[in-house]
């Protein structure tokens, strides 16, 4: 497996070979995110929620497929995301509700949780033929032992977001924030090898 700083190095250097379209498509999936959840009408608070799901679903995959050193387009993202739409979203509600829940208990176990969860976007989209719920069930197996490092790669990039703040976004906006994505994204390619390696998920699941 390899480590969070060869994960970050290759992450690099795949955006760098795919700078315009993933700057391009992650600036439109926040665009769209931040357009449906900043309305004030009731109408629209439903679309960010039935909408917001795959279009991270999407370019979570997006990311995903950078990282392989692949050649997604913008539409890759939303056919991802909305393909199989139910079992998207279905997968992702359940994964907010749960973290929702354990927060209500105190803050760290519902970090925790986050942590443990965190990988089933990546299922979803990469795995078609696991259901909404052994997504997640999938996803705790896959991050046991792991939290730490899920936690420390977001850490790493405090320093960027902090330099995006002070630049009012712009760092953010043409580095950082694809950057953080094709990384997170890594880790889970990562964390599905050694998981598959170690005998903690069967390839027959995943089929």
């Amino acid at each position: 497996m390899k480590t969070r700083q060869e994960i970050k190095t290759l992450s690099k250097q795949q955006f760098s070979n795919n700078y315009w379209i993933a700057v391009g498509t992650t600036v439109l999936a926040f665009l769209i995110i931040g357009t449906v959840t900043a309305a004030s009408s009731f109408l629209m608070g439903l679309g960010a929620l039935f909408l917001a799901p795959p279009i991270l679903v999407g370019l979570n995959y997006f990311s995903l497929c950078i990282y392989r050193g692949e050649n997604p387009t913008v539409e890759t993202m939303f056919s991802t995301g909305f393909s199989n739409y139910g079992r998207k979203l279905g997968g992702m509600l359940w994964m907010y509700l749960f973290i929702y829940l354990w927060t209500l208990l105190f803050i760290v176990p519902g970090i925790i949780k986050s942590l443990a969860y965190s990988m089933t976007p990546y299922i979803l989209a990469d795995h078609p033929n696991v259901t909404a719920k052994e997504a997640l069930k999938i996803s705790m197996r896959m991050t046991e032992g792991y939290k730490g490092d899920i936690f420390v790669m977001i850490l790493s990039f405090i320093g960027w977001s902090l330099l995006s703040g002070i630049t009012f976004g712009i760092v953010g906006i043409f580095y950082s924030n694809p950057y953080l994505y094709i990384s997170l994204a890594g880790l889970y390619e990562e964390l599905k090898d050694n998981a598959l390696a170690t005998g903690t998920v069967h390839a027959s699941e995943l089929a």
